[in-house]
C-alpha cells in the first residue's frame, strides 16, 4: 500500500479459527459494518462485494497474516481489495491509547481498522516475501513436530536397548540417525539375531548404507555382544518392538531430509536470506525459525527488546537491598531462544565466538550460561543486520 492510494473503507478483521469480527471504517470515523464473519469463502466474498459497491476501494486489515488470516487475506486479494497487517505487538501498543480494558474481539477490530484509517504508518505491506514466510511457518511447523517424535523414538528405543543388552545400546544409542544403523535394527531386534545373522552378513548388510566404518562398527557390535552372556527377561518382546520402531525413525527422518529442501528453497526465496545465513552458526533451519519469529526486525525496536522476547536477555533477581545476581530468563519464545542457543554453540568454531565464550568462562560461568551470554551478544549483532540488511562482519578478536 503507497501513500498515493485512496482508500473508501477501512475493514480491520480480527481472525479467528471458525470466524472473524469485522469491522469497518469509514475515512470520516463512521461504521459501516460491525458484526461477526464466518471464516467461509462465500461469506467473505458477500461481504467484501458489499463494501465495494456501497464505498469503492477496500483496505482489508488483519493482525495475522498467516495461518487464520490466509484465507481473509487470499480471497480480497482475488477480489481486488488492497491487504495489509498490523503487527501483533504495534496493536497491543495501539489499543492501549484506546478507552476501557476489555480484550474483546469487537474491540480489537474495531482498533484494527482505526489504526488503518488513522495511522496508515503502522501498517506493514503484504508482499511475496511475507508469503514465503508463511510457508515456512507451516513447513517448519510440522518439522518441529518431527524433531519430536525423532526423540520420542529415539528414546524408546535406547531406553529398550539399554534394558535388555546396556553393552549394545552404548554402541548403536549414539548412532541411530546414521541408515546403516537402522537397516541393521529394522533386520534384526534382538542381540541373538544380531549374532546369529554373523560377521559377514551385518558387512555386506551395513556397507552399502556405510562404507567407511562398515567393518569397524561390526567390530564394535560384536564386542559389545561378548561383554554379556544372560538373556534379560523381555528381550523376545524388544525383537518383535525394535525393528517397528526403527523402521518409524527411518520414515521420520526421511520426511525431515524431504522437509529440509522445501526449508531451503523457501528461504533463498527470501530477501532476508544471504543476510541471515551469514552469520556464523546460522543455518537453513534456524534462518527459518528467525524470519517467522522475528521477521526483519521492525516489531522490535531495540535489540534488548528482540533479547527479551527470545527469552536471553538475563534476569537479576533481589529481595529488599540483596540482590542475588543475574538468571535467564524463564520467559520468551522458547523456540526462538533454542534455535539462537544452538547457533551460538555451532559458532564457537569461529575465533570472535570463542573467545567471547572462554571469556564468560574464565568470569566464572559455567559452559550453558556461557554459551546463553554469546547468544544474546550476538543478538545485537543480528539486530543491526536486519535494520541496516548487511551481512555479517566478524568483530576484531581481542585478548582476554
Amino acid at each position: 500500500m503507497t501513500k498515493d492510494e485512496t482508500v473508501d473503507v477501512y475493514l480491520g478483521l480480527d481472525v479467528g479459527k471458525g470466524e472473524h469480527h469485522a469491522t469497518a471504517l469509514t475515512p470520516a470515523g463512521k461504521k459501516a459494518f460491525d458484526k461477526p464473519l464466518p471464516n467461509t469463502e462465500p461469506k467473505l466474498r458477500e461481504l467484501f462485494a458489499k463494501l465495494q459497491a456501497r464505498h469503492g476501494t477496500v483496505l482489508v486489515v488483519v493482525d495475522q497474516p498467516a495461518s487464520i488470516g490466509a484465507l481473509p487475506l487470499a480471497v480480497a486479494r482475488d477480489m481486488g481489495c488492497q491487504v495489509a497487517y498490523l503487527p501483533g505487538l504495534t496493536m497491543r501498543r495501539i489499543a492501549d491509547l484506546y478507552p476501557g480494558e476489555a480484550k474483546t474481539d469487537a474491540r480489537d477490530a474495531y482498533v484494527i481498522a482505526d489504526a488503518a484509517r488513522s495511522m496508515p504508518h503502522t501498517l506493514r505491506a503484504i508482499d511475496p516475501a511475507d508469503e514465503t514466510t508463511a510457508e515456512l511457518q507451516m513447513i517448519t511447523g510440522f518439522d518441529d513436530d518431527l524433531t519430536t517424535e525423532t526423540t520420542r523414538i529415539k528414546n524408546r528405543l535406547r531406553g529398550l536397548l539399554t534394558q535388555i543388552h546396556p553393552s549394545l545400546e552404548q554402541v548403536l544409542g549414539p548412532r541411530l540417525d546414521h541408515p546403516a544403523v537402522l537397516a541393521l535394527l529394522e533386520r534384526f531386534g534382538s542381540p541373538a539375531q544380531i549374532r546369529k545373522a554373523g560377521r559377514r552378513r551385518l558387512v555386506t548388510l551395513l556397507r552399502p548404507k556405510a562404507p567407511r566404518m562398515a567393518e569397524r562398527l561390526v567390530d564394535d557390535i560384536f564386542t559389545a555382544l561378548d561383554e554379556q552372556t544372560v538373556v534379560v527377561p523381555g528381550t523376545e518382546a524388544a525383537a518383535l518392538i525394535v525393528p517397528s520402531l526403527a523402521s518409524s525413525l527411518a520414515a521420520v527422518l526421511d520426511q525431515r531430509k524431504v522437509l529440509a529442501i522445501r526449508i531451503e528453497q523457501l528461504l533463498e526465496a527470501h530477501p532476508l536470506s544471504q543476510v541471515l545465513t551469514s552469520m556464523p552458526g546460522v543455518g537453513v533451519r534456524t534462518a527459518a525459525r528467525i524470519l517467522i519469529d522475528v521477521g526483519d526486525g521492525t516489531a522490535f525496536p531495540t535489540a534488548g527488546h528482540l533479547a527479551a522476547y527470545a527469552g536471553l536477555a538475563p534476569v537479576t533477581r533481589s529481595s529488599g537491598s540483596s540482590i542475588r545476581g543475574e538468571h535467564p530468563a524463564r520467559r520468551g519464545n522458547r523456540q526462538l531462544k533454542r534455535a539462537l542457543y544452538l547457533a551460538a554453540f555451532a559458532s564457537l568454531k569461529q575465533p570472535e565466538s570463542r573467545a567471547y565464550y572462554d571469556k564468560k568462562r574464565k568470569e566464572g560461568k559455567h559452559h550453558v550460561a556461557a554459551v546463553i551470554a554469546l547468544a544474546r551478544r550476538r543478538i545485537d549483532v543480528l539486530f543491526a543486520m536486519l535494520r541496516d540488511g548487511t551481512f555479517y562482519q566478524a568483530p576484531a578478536v581481542t585478548s582476554a
